[in-house]
């Protein structure tokens, strides 16, 4: 095994990624090796699927920024309920 050193780890992630540690009962390290992996896991299988759901496709630009999955969620609890008070609207002009 070998050790590596991540520099500017935005504070919010961090703490998220302690809250998941301690839920498991896994050290931060333990923690952050597991969701490498399941990262790197992730990545490969983006590569093989070109074709991502809407969905998946806003998720990976949240991932990019760093954003956090509670933020991701509301952002997109948000649009779905957008998305349902538009379903079935008439489209002006549309013929």
């Amino acid at each position: 095994m070998s050790d590596l050193l991540i520099r500017n780890v935005p504070e919010p992630l961090k703490r998220e990624i302690e809250q998941a540690a301690r839920k498991v009962g896994q050290s931060l390290s333990g923690k952050a090796i597991d969701l490498l992996w399941k990262g790197m896991i992730a990545e490969q299988e983006t590569r093989l699927e070109p074709n991502l759901s809407a969905w998946d496709s806003i998720r990976s630009a949240f991932a990019n920024e760093s954003a956090i999955d509670n933020e991701f969620a509301e952002i997109m609890a948000d649009i779905e309920a957008a998305r349902k008070r538009d379903f079935g609207r008439l489209i002006e002009g549309f013929d």
